[in-house]
């Protein structure tokens, strides 16, 4: 629907054109008209003539000025207001922070991350892996985020240290190979992941590779199996 400032504007423009055929209808009055002749009888004759003329000519542009405006505002009141594009629910979904909570696949088969977006927006989450130390090999091992941001589909987050190993992830959550939400790979986490390792030295050695981790699907629940 048009708003009260552009029909303002149309009023204001009406109002100016108006003005305008008013001085044209005066002037082509005054064009058409015969010369008033000498005779005094004659002069208030065709005086009278020219004043009914311009009179004609400023009610015609009066009433044909107020049909456009009555025909404008009649159309402005007509107009259905506008309707916003009806949505999906998996377009509802991709528009929601929320629905990007939920648990993805890691680096290894067994193991995933959870991710919980929270009502303030912030992100708390964890990594559960399989150890790979001397000590942990195979262990089952619980990593919670020390911290996490979320900016529209940017996500980072940065796990505690468990055993001398901590990760980070840079990058974005997009749509993947799932129709509906709650469909496996509804979406992915794409971007780097960061291994950083450190030594008895506490000397730290990092490693970095591009990842794609999918979404479970939401009925599906990850189980540990300890390798062997």
């Amino acid at each position: 629907m048009p708003s009260p400032q552009s029909a303002e504007t149309g009023v204001d423009c009406f109002r100016i054109l108006f003005t305008l055929r008013a001085f044209e209808a005066d002037h082509w009055a005054d064009q058409m008209m015969p010369p008033i002749p000498l005779n005094p009888n004659h002069s208030r004759i065709g005086a009278r003539q020219v004043s009914v003329m311009r009179k004609l000519g400023l009610i015609l542009v009066i009433v044909i000025g107020a049909g456009v405006l009555s025909a404008t505002a009649v159309a402005q009141q007509a107009a259905p207001p506008a309707k916003p594009a009806e949505q999906t629910a998996a377009d509802k979904a991709t528009n929601i922070p929320h629905a990007y909570s939920g648990m993805y696949t890691f680096l290894k088969e067994g193991e995933f991350a959870q991710l919980t977006v929270e009502d303030d927006g912030s992100i708390t989450g964890f990594v559960s892996r399989y150890g790979e130390g001397t000590s942990d090999k195979g262990a089952f091992l619980d990593q919670f985020f020390k911290t996490g941001k979320l900016e529209g589909n940017k996500l980072s987050f940065t796990t505690e240290i468990v055993h001398g190993v901590s990760f980070d992830f840079k990058g974005t959550i997009e749509r993947g190979e799932g129709k509906n939400p709650g469909d496996e790979a509804y979406f992915v986490l794409k971007g780097t992941l960061t291994e950083n390792t450190s030594d008895v030295n506490k000397k730290v050695t990092s490693h970095s590779e591009e990842v794609a981790f999918k979404m479970f699907p939401e009925e599906a629940s990850p189980t540990a199996v300890p390798r062997k």
